[in-house]
């Protein structure tokens, strides 16, 4: 999850602390709405290089959206 939050927090401009909150606090809305079985494979999708490196490319193709949301200016 470390490189989730590296990558977050470089997308969006934020410091890395802010990106750990906003990581978790997605992860664990996710894991309460989603049917147990696909909840409990959230944690090993992340540490998944190619599952990592495809929410790379969304935030790249996004960033501008996904910095708008955490506050971040163009």
């Amino acid at each position: 999850m470390d490189e989730l939050i590296k990558l977050v927090s470089k997308k969006a401009g934020i410091q890395e602390a802010q990106a750990k909150t906003a990581v978790e606090t997605v992860m664990g809305f996710l894991k309460e709405k989603l049917p147990a079985p696909i909840a409990g494979q959230l944690d090993a999708a992340l540490s998944n290089e190619a599952v990592l490196g495809q929410a790379s490319q969304l935030l790249d193709k996004g960033v501008s959206g996904l910095g708008g949301l955490l506050g971040k200016k163009k």
